[in-house]
């Protein structure tokens, strides 16, 4: 009777050391990794994740900017990180990408992550140099036929939704735009503000304040309404140019191993936040859509989107040989 009494006690312990173990997450500082550089679209929802994370868990969310090579750089490191939930990524549309234009990669996009949440989705905004004589899309499309050869568009990099809807939006025009990888939304608006390139379809969230401030002009937004945060620029269906619709994405995955209890508790933390009117108003004021998606979800989407974008890579010619 005794024996069973200790090893009741002992499995009692055991049960009440785990949760105590399970409670404690964090215990340490987490790191967020990002993509790209500071200052771009993905850089700034993430900053403004982690933020709200370290409040509430009481431990620094720090990110982390490795950007390069259409975010596999970044992809590549957490792979390899341990699943223990203190290394996430707060990655783009690119992500569901990369497999298709860089076939040799030292990871899976799919099996090497865990999904945590899909945080929000933001229209791409066509956006060119003051100095393009064009005023409206119709204007600039008229352009691109007599000078579209003199026309650069810039992407934060091969293999983004940027660069893709680019190109796909140079076969629907027909023209000879060419493209411009940069590394980020950064050094792209630097460029494209100082007139070294013409056009960029840019995520709304990191062009606004450009916009805003008159440095680059916005023709159409490539979504099926208008945005709130530019009321009054068209959609392309309304600007003469209908069915072409584009969109980046942010989400947090982390290494595949991530137990999913842990997945589940990571989600249900950044649901939080994003739910909250003041973290909603801040995203739809960059004019983007809050998704907020559980973790299958997030896998459902994550497969739906990789479908998408093959098939716009083949048609657009842009895998890597």
């Amino acid at each position: 009777m005794l024996k069973q009494w200790m090893r009741a006690g002992l499995c009692a312990a055991a049960l009440v050391g785990a949760a105590a173990h399970a409670d404690s997450y964090p215990a340490k500082p987490v790191s967020m990794t990002v993509p790209y550089p500071a200052g771009g679209a993905t850089d700034v929802v993430a900053r403004a994740v982690a933020e709200q994370l370290t409040q509430l868990w009481k431990q620094p969310v720090v990110v982390e900017n490795k950007s390069g090579a259409g975010t596999t750089i970044a992809a590549a490191a957490v792979a390899r990180a341990p699943g223990d939930g203190y290394t996430l990524f707060m990655t783009t549309s690119a992500h569901t990408i990369s497999g298709y234009l860089y076939p040799d990669l030292a990871y899976d996009p799919v099996k090497d992550f865990a999904p945590i949440t899909l945080v929000t989705k933001v229209p791409l905004v066509l956006v060119v140099n003051p100095g393009v004589p064009a005023a409206t899309l119709p204007e600039f499309l008229t352009y691109l036929k007599t000078h579209g050869d003199e026309v650069n568009f810039a992407s934060p990099g091969n293999g983004t939704a940027q660069h893709l809807s680019g190109e796909l939006f140079k076969l629907a025009t027909q023209s000879k735009i060419t493209h411009v990888p940069y590394r980020g939304d950064a050094p792209a608006f630097t460029d494209l503000a100082g007139g070294q390139v013409q056009m960029m379809l840019a995520t709304i969230t990191s062009a606004l304040p450009l916009i805003e401030s008159g440095k680059l002009r916005a023709l159409a937004v490539a979504n099926a309404t208008r945005v709130p945060a530019l009321a009054n620029v068209p959609t392309f269906d309304e600007a003469g140019m209908p069915g072409f619709e584009a969109a980046t994405w942010f989400g947090v995955l982390a290494p595949a191993s991530l137990p999913p209890e842990r997945a589940q508790r990571i989600y249900q933390d950044i649901s939080r936040i994003v739910a909250t009117p003041k973290m909603r108003e801040r995203i739809e004021a960059l004019g983007g859509e809050v998704v907020n998606s559980t973790p299958q979800a997030f896998a459902d989407f994550i497969t739906a989107e990789q479908q998408k974008w093959g098939k716009a890579v083949q048609v657009a010619g842009a895998a890597k040989p």
